[in-house]
């Protein structure tokens, strides 16, 4: 068996283990009195023994200091769709803060969902941070079957729901269900408030409407961005009038209105009224080149509370980058916990690159 090549790796850890391990082969070398060491023909082998463990750590050393930063030349700048959820903005603007502390180049293009995953199948994106299921999942089927982009195993969000909402008031005035939303049509004025057009959670709506599902057939949807629903909604609280629209959690509308979701929605949004995860999307061979900016994606897990909080400062019209900046100064844990395994661009101690970049 052919011996691997000498290692040139300088790393402490390997010039340590090496110095240990000639040591040990130079005393065995230095016993060769026949008397002292009644089975001198076994000094070869044992020779090789060491020449290969000293490869292998070798090796392991060569993983442990460049196998993350070796990536494909185009990783370094990494394209991100955002759509315009203040939930996808937040945790979007946690990632680019950290890409660039790490030395990569991070640009984000805002954009609707269906243009996102075109973009990724087009080459033109690379990753989206915002993927809601169950909600955008008749859009992005399409990509998933022809195998145009990849949705990663792990969500990066896992308490979520989405669903129609009402405020506390109406609820305590009995509309409670998806059935009860007709009964109260003309206090509606026959409207029911969704978000941008094209997103799933509209699309779902047309088809209640479309199909006369909980008798809805003579209901109008009001499709506009996030920030133009709520802004419809608020004015209704103010008012206290009567409105029914999209909810969804994590998100500051359950922080600054009282609000309630309505259950017996038989599935339309999802099982169990609504419940929801969110998850990252990235080209399909993304992983293969790109493995130190894939293990910080796998990393970058929320909680619905977490993105919750991260939204209110957003809200206020702070920037997503501020935002996340604080909150990495605030919770050293949580970027020790996202950066784990992950390293800068050029192949040093991810944590202490992005700690280095806070202080800017």
């Amino acid at each position: 068996m052919a011996l691997s090549p000498p290692c040139k790796s300088r790393s402490p850890q390997f010039a340590f283990t090496r110095s240990t391990l000639r040591n040990v082969l130079g005393t065995v070398h230095k016993d060769t009195d026949p008397h002292n060491n009644p089975l001198p023909h076994e000094i070869p082998p044992m020779k090789r023994l060491f020449t290969r463990c000293l490869s292998i750590l070798c090796g392991t050393a060569l993983l442990s200091t460049t196998a993350l930063a070796s990536e494909d030349a185009s990783c370094k700048a990494v394209r991100m769709g955002v759509v315009n959820w203040t939930d996808v903005i937040a945790t979007s603007g946690m990632a680019d803060v950290l890409l660039n502390g790490l030395g990569y180049e991070s640009k984000q293009t805002s954009a609707v969902q269906q243009i996102i995953f075109a973009g990724i199948r087009d080459k033109r994106l690379d990753i989206f941070l915002g993927y809601w299921k169950p909600a955008m999942d008749k859009n992005i089927a399409p990509f998933v079957a022809a195998n145009q982009v990849k949705v990663m195993e792990k969500p990066s969000l896992a308490d979520a729901q989405a669903t129609l909402a009402v405020p506390d008031y109406v609820a305590d005035a009995g509309l409670k269900t998806f059935a009860d939303i007709a009964k109260f049509k003309d206090k509606l004025g026959g409207k029911i408030y969704g978000i941008e057009p094209g997103s799933g959670a509209n699309t779902t709506i047309k088809t209640m409407i479309e199909t006369n599902h909980f008798g809805l057939k003579d209901f109008k949807l009001i499709e506009s961005g996030e920030a133009g629903m709520l802004a419809a909604v608020q004015r209704a609280v103010n008012r206290k009038e009567f409105v029914v629209f999209v909810g969804w959690t994590p998100h500051p509308m359950n922080i600054n209105m009282k609000i309630a979701y309505l259950t017996g929605s038989e599935d339309v949004y999802g099982p169990n009224e609504g419940a929801a995860t969110v998850s990252t999307v990235t080209a399909p061979d993304y992983a293969e080149r790109c493995p130190n900016v894939t293990r910080l994606l796998q990393n970058l897990t929320f909680t619905a509370s977490q993105e919750s909080q991260l939204m209110v400062p957003i809200m206020e019209r702070k920037t997503p980058q501020d935002v996340a900046k604080a909150w990495l100064r605030d919770h050293p844990e949580d970027l020790q916990r996202w950066l784990a395994g992950v390293s800068s661009v050029d192949g040093k101690d991810g944590v202490a690159t992005v700690q280095a970049s806070l202080k800017n």
